[in-house]
């Protein structure tokens, strides 16, 4: 990539205290954290017991089929609750539309460890998990732009990649969270007690995101740079309409680099989980711990990899993690499809240190990409198509793909594409004018 000078623009938070910083840094990542945690449980709940208590009358495979396919719900609803809250963020604030994501996702979250099965209700009840699902990943949808945005237009000055991967980190503390309740869950009341009624406990428990909802709306100011956009504004705007006017080659080019990314980790948390145990042998607990294992790596990486990226330009430190991604999607299924659980947990592990390298610094690399008034609408418009393009669909291709193709190398060959995808994106989002002076002015290209 080209050579650009170092620094990012000046910035309206330049003046804020480092505390504050740090505090709103710290309440963006927290709620990430349970935001994602909330919407984990549900893929854990997917791949383990959603196909036998809410589509029972259906084949093995194709239980798993329908709950999937309830899982990939939540990932169509992501780009709607990316457009309903880029809108209102970029028009009203970033804070209060965190607020309300929270207060929506702890509702569906909690209501959902209250349904009742198909047996008790019939239709009814997968027809409620669906519509609870839709509202959880419009929730989602909301949520990441507005964590993002907290701590990346607070940063200081050159440190907007690391503050930017604090809220990223959501997503590995989220998983361990989900992961390890609902290990211990099961572990503590065994496997009938768990299918009768375990499962609902770490969904009962997001409740708790109230109160989190709560702290943030009481404590937490707007970002300087809404606020500074707030008053350049001359009269009624759309940020919609805007982007789709002006950005929409952005918004499509930001959501195909990021789609391999988001593809490869819902494979390795979800679609690996249901092929180990259904088809290889391998206990969920196994799995599970290995599981949980990939997202602590990920906690040391992602900060790291962020600070790197502030010396010396995000675009190489997502495009190496890229490469990683393509190079290791062969040799990983041929680790699992080991059956041996060291083995399997070496390929996941060694994948799990790419994914952090390009996830890291990709919060700054998407707020880089627009201008503070539309910013909120065209970072999660990228960030959650990619979403519904990788991760909802991932899970469904796999378990297609295995079943059509009876070979694992399918998915690699799958992973691959959108790997090579990916590339030629971020090769265009590199050299077209407009985008290419943003990305220069914040120190993500050089």
């Amino acid at each position: 990539m080209s050579e650009v000078p170092t620094g990012e623009p000046t910035s309206p938070s330049e003046a804020v205290p480092l505390r504050t910083r740090r505090i709103v840094a710290g309440a963006a990542a927290a709620t990430a954290t349970v935001e994602w945690y909330e919407f984990f449980v549900f893929s854990v709940a997917a791949a383990l017991v959603f196909g036998s208590l809410f589509f029972p009358e259906f084949s093995p495979v194709a239980g798993v089929l329908a709950s999937f396919a309830t899982f990939a719900v939540g990932f169509l609803a992501r780009p709607l609750g990316g457009v309903i809250g880029g809108h209102l963020g970029d028009t009203y604030g970033r804070k209060p539309v965190l607020v309300w994501a929270l207060v929506a996702m702890g509702v569906a979250t909690t209501l959902i460890g209250l349904l009742p099965s198909y047996p008790a209700a019939g239709m009814a009840a997968p027809a409620a998990l669906v519509a609870l699902r839709l509202v959880q990943g419009i929730a989602v949808g909301m949520q990441w732009g507005g964590a993002a945005l907290l701590a990346t237009e607070y940063a200081p000055p050159g440190r907007r990649g690391l503050y930017g991967s604090m809220v990223q980190m959501g997503v590995p503390i989220g998983l361990v969270l989900a992961y390890a309740l609902f290990f211990a869950v099961g572990f503590a009341t065994g496997d009938a007690a768990f299918m009768a009624w375990g499962w609902r406990i770490p969904f009962l428990l997001g409740s708790l995101v109230l109160v989190l909802a709560w702290v943030i709306h009481r404590t937490v100011e707007e970002t300087p740079d809404f606020r500074a956009a707030a008053a350049r504004q001359a009269g009624p705007s759309s940020p919609l309409r805007d982007v789709l006017r002006r950005h929409k080659a952005t918004v499509l080019l930001a959501a195909l680099s990021f789609a391999v990314n988001t593809a490869t980790f819902y494979v390795l948390v979800t679609g690996i989980l249901d092929y180990a145990t259904r088809e290889l042998g391998v206990a969920f607990e196994s799995i599970l711990a290995v599981a949980l294992g990939l997202s602590l790596l990920q906690l040391p990486l992602m900060p790291l990899a962020a600070a790197v990226s502030d010396r010396i330009g995000r675009i190489r430190v997502y495009t190496f993690g890229i490469v990683g991604l393509c190079l290791w999607a062969v040799p990983l299924f041929l680790m699992v499809d080991t059956g041996e659980i060291w083995i399997m947990a070496a390929g996941m592990l060694v994948a799990g240190v790419f994914l952090s390298i390009m996830y890291a610094p990709q919060a700054a690399l998407f707020a880089e990409l627009f201008d503070a008034e539309v910013r909120y609408t065209g970072a999660s418009l990228g960030y959650q198509i990619a979403s519904v393009a990788g991760g909802g669909l991932a899970p469904i291709v796999m378990v297609a793909l295995l079943d059509a193709t009876g070979t694992s190398m399918a998915v690699s060959a799958y992973l691959i594409g959108l790997g090579l995808l990916a590339l030629l994106s971020v090769r265009l989002l590199v050299t077209g004018r407009g985008r290419a002076d943003r990305l220069r002015a914040g120190g993500a290209a050089r």
